[in-house]
């Protein structure tokens, strides 16, 4: 943001060796110097999201940890609770444990605090010693009963810490909460990637001091809060970029008046939905990579089909990904000899346009999009499929139908957070934001019902945006398996008391004034004997509790509980403090008669269409066009398809509106279609998913 409150919006590769190490300090360095900011003067802050960790996570690449656990619980984490990674797999692969070493502590505390075997200390020095010796540099430590009574835990601690481990992280602290299990995995990953975190946030704290002195650097976490450095951790980083995009879309609704609406952000390698109604939802469970992080992060669910998404046929079928030609090589068209992708395919369509792409690739970083490879590629893919079906399809087609699969998993995808919990995804609109989201909007919305699409004026970039209007959150938690009666009713509030301390010093400890501090209270209620919990806002009144569980669970699971002994599960405490926030006037924002570019042609299933072309800060508030057409700007192409209309606000944000009736599906043969072939692949999986998690959010037992 500019001192008089316009906002700059750029982007960059965020993998693009040779031209620079980070791609967010270089975009800083860049854009002090084209706008002529003086690196000496201090800035307001540095708001930041990142994926280094999820990275680390998903490429193995984290510190080498040792698990410390009771004695007689080495193999705890590993049996886990004995559920299929994946239910409908012959061949059951499980993950690779993140910990490679194991330490059993000979202690034991029992669920009522009592010290049943003082902990060894000597002992475990050895032990903690050797595994030292033997590479490890990061420590979990998870005991038996440990989110409770955290005693041992700390012993423990100090011994890993006078031993010379890099970083520990106790169970207690990371993941304060009942289930050895979940707990255990948390603390696990928590250790094995915060030293990874830790080098990184190093890194940009000492690129940004070269350029902005003292600045303040802040970290978006995946719960929607920002955090100061020193208080970002691996477990919290999971969805550090992706929550930003919820905040973003949130604003965007409200600022368009809109009360409920999805979130569909659309990258390069995969594509995260989300849901707003009026408050943020969140999870405090979530299986990345195959492990459990038991940890508040936003509701957003993310299915491997991005712009990157790699582009095959196999065995019969077209597939989108889930593999991704990511930033590098990346696509065909990038000029690194990547493979085809979902954006290639958009290229060879017509939806995007190389005209208006920004000519940043080949070895110099000054080339345009190569459609001619693109079309190369295509037409060999084309040949292998006709060869292999006796069919003489064309490229186009063919592109249109890998359009169509990942359109349909994108779809189904936003089922999965929207009617799997309770709402009706056609009483939404669809926020669209990510680079590769416009090209693709009305599609995922046709297939969905919704009728109304919005594209902010940062739609390419919103998740930073959203960070930018994010404020310092901290959350804490604190397991309680309470019947919720009118007797507990006291000590329940006086649990919230003693979280509001803790919140109140954990925003004071980052900077903030305890005027400053607001606090909203919530708790997990159950069905005694069921493990599906609902978050419901703390109120001192029973009745008032009661009823408010009735009604999330018939929105849930579709009926009321009739007898039924409630169970609070746990409560969690969020203190927020506000922070200073980015305007909404945007550099490139025009009034400007609407400018015409020159027509090009789009391929659709009716066929290929001469489409007007528009630039986005051209068009005047309160116009609108019909479909179909192309509107581009610098860091993305919005597809305004047949039968819809768009709309640019008072805000600069696009609203398009479906102006007419969507047509019946058309009818299928009987013989084997590539592409249907897998469309009705995923649809069924999809279904047999959905019914898998309907038995589970609603059985006294999720074995059986």
């Amino acid at each position: 943001m500019r001192p008089d409150g316009r906002l700059i919006s750029r982007k960059w590769l965020s993998d693009n060796p040779g031209l620079y190490a980070d791609a967010a300090v270089h975009g800083l360095r860049v854009l002090l110097a084209e706008h002529g900011a003086d690196a000496g003067n201090a800035k307001a802050a540095v708001k930041m999201g990142t994926t280094v960790a999820t990275n680390a996570l998903l490429e193995r690449q984290g510190a080498r940890t040792v698990l410390v656990v009771t004695h007689g619980f080495a193999d705890a984490l590993r049996i886990g609770y004995q559920n299929r990674p994946d239910i409908f797999a012959l061949d059951i692969a499980l993950p690779d444990m993140l910990y490679a070493d194991v330490v059993e502590a000979h202690e034991r505390i029992d669920a009522h605090g009592d010290v049943l075997l003082p902990i060894d200390l000597q002992a475990l020095t050895r032990d903690l010693r050797a595994a030292r010796q033997r590479g490890a540099t990061s420590a979990a430590i998870v005991f038996m009963h440990g989110y409770r009574y955290g005693e041992h835990e700390r012993l423990a601690a100090r011994v890993a810490a006078d031993v010379g481990f890099d970083h520990i992280s106790t169970s207690h602290e990371t993941s304060p909460l009942m289930k050895l299990v979940s707990r255990g995995d948390t603390t696990v990953v928590d250790a094995y990637l915060s030293p990874v975190l830790g080098r990184y946030v190093k890194q940009v704290e000492d690129g940004l001091a070269e350029l902005t002195g003292s600045t303040p650097l802040l970290f978006m976490q995946s719960h929607g809060g920002l955090a100061r450095a020193d208080y970002f951790h691996g477990k919290d980083s999971i969805l550090s970029g992706p929550a930003g995009g919820v905040i973003g879309m949130a604003a965007v609704a409200r600022e368009s008046a809109i009360e409920r609406v999805i979130g569909f952000d659309m990258g390069g390698t995969s594509t995260d939905v989300s849901l707003y109604a009026g408050e943020f939802e969140r999870t405090n469970e979530h299986r990345i990579a195959g492990f459990r992080v038991t940890a508040p992060m936003m509701q957003i669910h993310t299915v491997a089909a991005g712009g990157g998404s790699i582009l095959r046929y196999s065995q019969g079928r077209l597939q989108v990904g889930p593999e991704s030609a990511g930033a590098n090589p990346g696509p065909v068209c990038y000029r690194r000899g990547g493979p085809l992708t979902l954006t290639d395919a958009n290229v060879l369509l017509g939806r995007i346009l190389p005209a208006y792409f920004p000519a940043v690739f080949g070895p110099d970083g000054d080339a345009g999009l190569d459609v001619a490879a693109v079309r190369a590629k295509f037409a060999e893919l084309t040949d292998a499929v006709n060869r292999d079906r006796g069919t003489s399809t064309t490229a186009e087609a063919l592109a249109l139908g890998f359009l169509r699969i990942a359109v349909e998993r994108m779809a189904n995808a936003i089922k999965q957070i929207s009617t799997q919990r309770g709402h009706d995804v056609t009483e939404f609109a669809m926020c669209c934001f990510g680079g590769a989201g416009g090209q693709h909007a009305c599609q995922v919305a046709d297939a969905l019902g919704i009728e109304t699409v919005l594209v902010h004026p940062l739609a390419s970039v919103l998740s930073a945006y959203g960070i930018g209007l994010a404020d310092l959150r901290s959350l804490h938690t604190t397991a309680l398996e309470r019947n919720l009666e009118a007797s507990s009713l006291v000590d329940i509030a006086e649990a919230f008391a003693r979280l509001e301390v803790d919140g109140r010093a954990a925003l004071r400890a980052q900077g903030l004034s305890a005027s400053s501090v607001t606090l909203e209270r919530r708790i997990n209620v159950k069905i005694a004997g069921s493990d599906a919990t609902l978050t419901l806002p703390w109120h001192e009144d029973l009745a008032s509790l009661s009823g408010a569980f009735d009604a999330a669970h018939a929105a849930r699971f579709g009926f009321e509980p009739a007898t039924r002994t409630l169970v609070v599960e746990s409560i969690e405490l969020e203190a927020i403090g506000a922070v200073a926030k980015p305007g909404t006037s945007f550099v490139g924002a025009s009034t400007e008669a609407s400018v015409e570019l020159d027509d090009c042609t789009v391929w659709f299933v009716e066929g290929p269409r001469c489409v007007p072309v528009y630039r986005r800060k051209a068009l005047t508030v309160g116009s609108s066009i019909d479909g179909p057409a192309l509107i581009v700007e610098a860091n993305g192409t919005t597809l305004v398809d047949i039968d819809w209309r768009v709309e640019r606000d008072v805000r600069d944000t696009l609203r398009l509106e479906r102006v007419r009736p969507r047509s019946a599906r058309e009818a299928v043969g009987t013989a084997a279609d590539p592409i249907m072939l897998e469309v009705f692949n995923n649809l069924f999986m999809h279904i047999a998913e959905q019914m898998g998690i309907v038995l589970q959010h609603t059985a006294h037992s999720v074995n059986i």
